[in-house]
């Protein structure tokens, strides 16, 4: 089963300045340069991070997003990891979305982002690939440019593709009908568990009606694991797999998702690829990359053994590339 992943690629440069940012001295007070302590290149996306996961478990994935004239060298790293770039649209003016995070001290953060090409990403259409590779088993319509989200949703329920909804930070941006559109009739749905009061204020639907309009409602809990949510069934929870070191956590929920969604493809039950997903996302804590935290076998399966016990390691290792 192929599957395609839609959402946003990015590359975003992180500044540490000393100070505070609630007191302007980290900004100077108004004056022309401000020194950086540190800085650092990463590149992004929720789209882009999920393939990227996706593509390392040799699954290689269709990614489907807009990017820029300066995509080359991302595109090489993409490539590098498994994922397939034909549904990727190269904008011939605009250069790929783009963010300047500045953080203090205390961890504060302020944001700038760009856009880039990253709407051109509207005029993606999944039909040619899937009709290449003889059909899509699986569409995640993950945080981007968000009338893409909601044409690439349209598509699918025309097509018959079954898809998953993860809205991310654009939760926030979405009006009702958008809400509903990303949501209803999807296999999956993922949220943070900060925002499930928010999607049920968007769409207007409580919990038991939700449930009745996805397959699986999967909500991440941060240190505390996820909780897996299906009409009719008492929750399933599993706990998270515990982080040798806390790094950056940019990239950690992607690669639970990742994890999760190859655990669907393999067939296996939500809470094994649930499980996976947390081994996954441990892992993207420890790492200052999104995109390429250590994948190692052995490793990964002792952490698994540890959190789950010998059947999910063993069921797991099988799948995992040597």
């Amino acid at each position: 089963m192929r599957i395609a992943v839609t959402g946003a690629i990015t590359t975003d440069r992180v500044l540490t300045v000393a100070g505070r940012l609630t007191d302007g001295a980290a900004l100077g007070r108004g004056t022309a340069a401000v020194r950086a302590e540190t800085l650092r290149t990463r590149r992004g996306g929720a789209g882009a991070n999920i393939a990227a996961g996706l593509g390392r478990l040799a699954l290689r994935p269709l990614l489907a997003g807009a990017v820029g004239k300066d995509f080359a060298d991302y595109g090489r790293s993409l490539l590098s990891c498994g994922v397939d770039l034909e549904l990727v649209r190269v904008s011939e003016e605009l250069d790929t979305a783009s963010a300047v995070e500045i953080r203090d001290a205390e961890d504060a953060r302020l944001r700038l982002s760009y856009e880039g090409a990253q709407p051109e990403s509207r005029r993606i259409t999944l039909l040619p690939a899937a009709r290449r590779i003889g059909g899509l088993g699986l569409v995640v319509v993950a945080a981007g440019d968000v009338e893409a989200m909601v044409r690439h949703t349209e598509e699918c329920r025309r097509l018959g593709i079954p898809f998953a909804a993860d809205p991310g930070d654009r939760l926030s941006r979405l009006t009702r009908r958008q809400a509903r559109e990303l949501v209803d009739g999807a296999r999956y749905a993922f949220t943070d568990e900060f925002d499930v009061p928010l999607l049920r204020e968007l769409t207007g639907w409580d919990e038991a009606e939700l449930l009745g309009r996805v397959g699986t409602w999967v909500v991440t809990r941060g240190l505390r694991g996820v909780a897996i949510v299906r009409h009719g069934r008492p929750a399933a929870r599993v706990e998270a797999v515990r982080a040798e070191q806390e790094g950056d956590p940019s990239g950690t929920s992607e690669a639970f998702r990742a994890g999760f969604v190859a655990g669907a493809v393999w067939g296996w039950c939500a809470e094994r690829g649930a499980q996976l997903g947390c081994a996954l996302a441990a892992a993207a804590l420890e790492s200052p990359d999104a995109q390429g935290y250590p994948l190692v076998r052995e490793r990964l399966t002792a952490r698994i053994r540890c959190a789950y016990g010998p059947e999910a390691a063993e069921q797991i290792a099988a799948k995992l590339p040597s």
